[in-house]
């Protein structure tokens, strides 16, 4: 599954996308805050905390389709 935010840091994510704070709190992920959210993947993130990479792109995609994107609060970090 390819989605828009496969090529963002996680903390990119929950930057653009708020509320997707809590589908990463919801499977014990404490990515908010952590040093290494700007520097991991969402599938480096999964493989480190031993969750399903598709699983969790579900549900981001769906709660991203939920909100709009806050770009102005994203730096461009690649």
């Amino acid at each position: 599954m390819c989605t828009e935010f496969d090529t963002l840091s996680v903390k990119q994510i929950m930057d653009r996308w708020p509320a997707t704070v809590g589908v990463f709190l919801e499977h014990g992920m404490r990515c908010v805050g952590c040093p290494i959210g700007p520097f991991h993947t969402l599938e480096d993130a999964a493989r480190e905390h031993g969750r399903s990479l598709k699983h969790l792109q579900a549900e981001l995609a769906y709660v991203i389709g939920l909100e709009q994107p806050r770009h102005d609060t994203v730096a461009d970090e690649q």
